[in-house]
């Protein structure tokens, strides 16, 4: 059985950081059908709601829904999770479809200060919570100064990052495998 892997960047940049952390997460977890959510939705606003869930909102639920497991891979934006990561949370809490139940879902996250994102990691395991989400404790995967952690082919440079990230990997493929 192929395991397909839906991955969520915080951040829309095409170099983002937090994106090529994704796909080497993605890399990292193993043979799977890897798809990289969409987070270019509208702004949560009660009134556009009032009209119907937009059609790309619906298709973000329906991608968490039917993966076998999620990473999530978080800028950090004045010390908390970017907007347009929180906005498609978001959006998915009110699309009636409930898809992060029980979800194994890993989170990570790349940013340009020392600490690699840890306040982003930890507002985005709050966002979390009313989900009852599968979230992975450990191992933290916090890239610091994340401009210069990746190679020319977008591939983690330092070995201790490289081991946590495989470690957190081999642990959601084998949530998502039970």
């Amino acid at each position: 059985m192929t395991l397909h892997l839906l991955g969520l960047s915080g951040a829309l940049r095409a170099e983002s950081t937090n994106t090529k952390l994704l796909h080497e997460a993605a890399r990292l977890f193993g043979p799977c059908e890897f798809t990289q959510a969409d987070l270019r939705l509208p702004l949560y606003d009660g009134d556009l709601e009032a009209e119907g869930i937009p059609a790309e909102v619906m298709t973000l639920a329906e991608q968490i829904r039917d993966a076998d497991a999620v990473v999530i891979s978080t800028p950090e934006y004045n010390k908390m999770i970017s907007g347009v990561l929180k906005n498609a949370l978001d959006w998915v809490s009110r699309s009636g479809v409930k898809p992060w139940e029980g979800k194994p879902v890993a989170i990570m996250s790349a940013a340009a200060g020392r600490a690699g994102g840890e306040r982003a990691q930890y507002s985005l395991r709050w966002a979390m919570t009313p989900f009852n989400a599968h979230l992975l404790q450990a191992p933290e995967v916090l890239v610091a100064d994340s401009s210069n952690a990746f190679d020319d082919q977008g591939r983690l440079n330092d070995p201790r990052t490289i081991s946590g990230l495989e470690k957190l990997m081999s642990d959601l493929r084998r949530l998502a495998s039970e």
